[in-house]
């Protein structure tokens, strides 16, 4: 079988392209920039070319046919009608990946299923994800396109510690708070449930998903089925860091107003997405692929990760401006705790 990933380098994709490479009944392609090419296995097909191209991608994928085709850098729309020009025809199966972001939180139920509502108001990226769904979805009922939608959470990579509260550079900066004995930020009072799925359990779900007749116009989402507060989240990067956690607890809205003169979109990430308490039904994945199991708990995944991280200094971005803005953060609300307090004793 012909497998066509657009991107597959990404922190999803790699640990698919790895996989299936070792499969012999993949044939695997990609298409994107040429970008971590060295980190790919050696019998990997590589079209070089940008997908955002429509014309010269046109013609990098003339005369070809797929099996499947594997969409991970779509985030608006228009990217998912170029898709259905590109590819209508051209294959037996096109799975794009979407956001469990997309589900309206709070929902009516803490537990999310496929059919938990979708809507976000606080995060441009996720209805934008939407709308790429919709657009899809549109074309299986008219057309029958065949599409297959596939929700991640929060999933990670090696390279990367997943946090709740970093700056744009990503988590090397509270990694090395910790290091330093300094307090980190925790959205509200740390007691929210949160999922976190390593890429490797993930490409299970996803290479199941693949070729899988029973795909074709569903959706699925693909997380672990391990549920953490983000105490026990960061407890355990404190713990595998072999430092104390000195947590200090910050109210989601405060960050979200606090963050946007910087730059820092907490309202998006944290009101629209992490801060809300979430537990995943992985039931129908599981009936789709019964392989499906969470192998990789975060207690050892973050392990890989700090091993990976600590290891490799391109991986640790310092972040001087976010430690900055933590420290005026942090200060400010003890200022203003000390003015409440001194002021009641008055």
């Amino acid at each position: 079988m012909k497998a066509l990933f657009i991107g597959g380098t990404g922190t999803i994709s790699m640990a698919i392209v790895r996989k299936l490479a070792e499969d012999p009944q993949w044939d695997v392609w990609l298409l994107n920039r040429g970008n971590r090419k060295a980190e790919l296995p050696g019998n990997i097909h590589q079209i070089v070319a940008d997908i955002h191209d429509e014309r010269a991608a046109a013609k990098a994928l003339e005369g070809m046919q797929f099996d499947t085709v594997c969409e991970f850098i779509a985030f608006h729309p228009e990217d998912a009608e170029r898709d259905i020009r590109l590819f209508r025809g051209k294959t037996r199966q096109y799975i794009i990946i979407s956001s469990a972001s997309a589900y309206h939180k709070p929902a009516a139920s803490y537990l999310i299923t496929e059919g938990t509502t979708l809507a976000n108001p606080y995060w441009e990226y996720s209805r934008n994800k939407i709308a790429i769904e919709e657009t899809l979805m549109k074309a299986y009922r008219e057309e029958g396109f065949p599409v297959t939608i596939v929700r991640p959470s929060h999933t990670y990579d090696e390279r990367n510690v997943p946090m709740g509260v970093h700056g744009n550079k990503g988590s090397w900066q509270v990694i090395r708070r910790m290091l330093d004995g300094k307090p980190v930020i925790i959205q509200g009072d740390g007691s929210s449930l949160w999922t976190m799925t390593l890429n490797t359990d993930f490409a299970t779900g996803f290479i199941g998903l693949m070729a899988n007749p029973h795909a074709i116009g569903e959706a699925f989402q693909i997380t672990g089925d391990e549920t953490l507060t983000w105490n026990q989240i960061y407890q355990t990067i404190a713990d595998a860091l072999d430092v104390e956690l000195k947590p200090y607890y910050v109210a989601t809205e405060f960050l979200a107003k606090a963050g946007e003169p910087y730059g820092y979109d907490f309202a998006g990430g944290l009101l629209g997405d992490k801060s809300v308490s979430v537990v995943f039904d992985n039931r129908k994945l599981k009936r789709a692929v019964p392989d499906m199991v969470t192998k990789v708990p975060f207690a050892r995944g973050v392990r890989i990760t700090l091993d990976y991280v600590l290891s490799h200094p391109e991986c640790q971005k310092e972040d001087p401006e976010f430690d900055e803005w933590c420290d005026r953060v942090i200060a400010a609300l003890e200022n203003a705790k000390k003015t409440v307090i001194e002021g009641a004793g008055k």
